[in-house]
């Protein structure tokens, strides 16, 4: 019975929905394509395509910058709870939930909306789909021992968008970063950030103030063409009434297929903290790319490279705290004088420290305005040259 239903339903087309950081949609929207699906819609923070069940696999372990893969399973308006109930209770849920499923919505988000109360939200769209499920398979009570399947709900001047979450535990855990410095940035951003600079593998690339190594380790996957999700497991792995066990294994397959971790690269992390320098290593070993990567103890105001054309991407100390914040009109200049070391280099800084550019002491040629969870910062962008036709910088040289 579950093959037949998989057979059946797996070239359904659905529309599916990818929440992101705000302010890289483009960048989402660009690696959705890449990956040959079409691109319906672009909102602040997400991205939605239309794709089949084939498309959760390849969504859910090559997209790089995406938080999670959502199944959309249904929009209305509703103004009132009687609305929502009704909205709620259209949707064809036998469809996607078999009769011993456990399903609850596990988030509501309203903005600029009537309904505002997410308890509420909760509470009325379960009672509804409870509703649905009696009808169709003709039951009084749900054990609900089978398979998760959590909702994320988000309504938006009245019109509700409800999304199967597919994921499970958040993309950004790639599985690799089991020690982390304080304030890590998330593997989904540093991700963003790589892909919207013009940085290729055989370019090079320094961040000073690396902490657990993120953006090296994911230039570095980036480079070798490694899938951010080969390593890990997913939600939609247990629903095999919907995607047979067979399409994990062939998307895995693909994954590993396009691999190429023999090539040449110049990436390189730097930290003031020893400690934290060990725990970057063990952290790209465990991504399988520490052979990429040269990690060194060394404060920012020793930054050089006797090569041109570099890139130093970068996520330094924000001062959260009031007591950080006094020292970072120092740490900054510090920043802006390796800067001037490294005057044919672009350099990428991402911080909510909003004097950055004044301490620096340059203004940035772009900045970009990017929210790092509830943080407000800033992407500052100091672009350099392009190198000369046929110029190599990819040799390795920790001078």
């Amino acid at each position: 019975m579950a093959d037949k239903k998989a057979t059946t339903f797996f070239r359904d087309r659905l529309t599916l929905i990818c929440p992101c950081h705000f302010g890289l949609e483009s960048v989402l929207k660009r690696e959705i394509q890449d990956l040959g699906y079409e691109v319906s819609r672009v909102e602040d923070g997400k991205v939605s395509f239309e794709g089949d069940w084939e498309a959760v696999c390849y969504a859910n372990v090559f997209l790089r910058t995406a938080e999670r893969v959502l199944v959309e399973a249904g929009t209305f308006h509703a103004e009132t709870f009687e609305d929502l109930f009704q909205g709620t209770k259209a949707i064809a849920w036998e469809r996607f939930l078999p009769r011993d499923a456990k399903f609850w919505v596990a988030k509501a988000t309203s903005v600029r909306s009537k309904l505002f109360s997410p308890r509420d939200i909760q509470s009325i769209m379960k009672k509804a789909m409870v509703e649905r499920m009696r009808q169709a398979y003709h039951l009084t009570q749900f054990p609900e021992t089978g398979c998760p399947f959590p909702l994320r709900v988000t309504i938006m001047k009245d019109e509700v968008t409800v999304g199967i979450d597919t994921t499970g535990v958040s993309l950004h855990k790639r599985g690799y970063r089991l020690l982390t410095a304080k304030a890590p940035i998330s593997e989904t951003l540093a991700s963003a950030l790589i892909l919207l600079t013009p940085w290729k593998k055989d370019r090079i690339l320094v961040d000073p103030f690396c902490g657990s190594g993120t953006f090296p380790i994911e230039a570095a996957m980036i480079a070798a063409n490694i899938a951010p999700g080969m390593n890990r497991e997913f939600l939609a792995e247990q629903w095999e009434h919907l995607i047979p066990k067979r399409s994990w294994y062939d998307v895995a397959d693909d994954a590993n297929s396009r691999i190429d971790d023999q090539i040449e690269t110049d990436i390189q992390g730097y930290d003031i903290d020893g400690e934290i320098v060990k725990a970057a290593r063990e952290n790209a070993r465990n991504a399988g790319v520490d052979h990429l990567i040269h990690f060194q103890r060394r404060p920012v105001s020793e930054l050089n490279h006797p090569k041109k054309y570099g890139f130093v991407i970068t996520n330094p100390p924000y001062g959260e705290r009031l007591e950080e914040k006094k020292e970072l009109p120092a740490l900054y200049r510090e920043i802006g004088q390796a800067f001037s070391r490294l005057d044919s280099w672009s350099e990428y800084i991402i911080t909510s420290y909003d004097q950055a550019e004044r301490y620096i002491g340059r203004k940035a040629d772009k900045n970009r305005k990017i929210y790092n969870g509830m943080i407000k910062t800033y992407f500052y962008q100091y672009i350099g040259p392009k190198p000369p036709a046929g110029n190599s910088s990819r040799r390795r040289s920790f001078a």
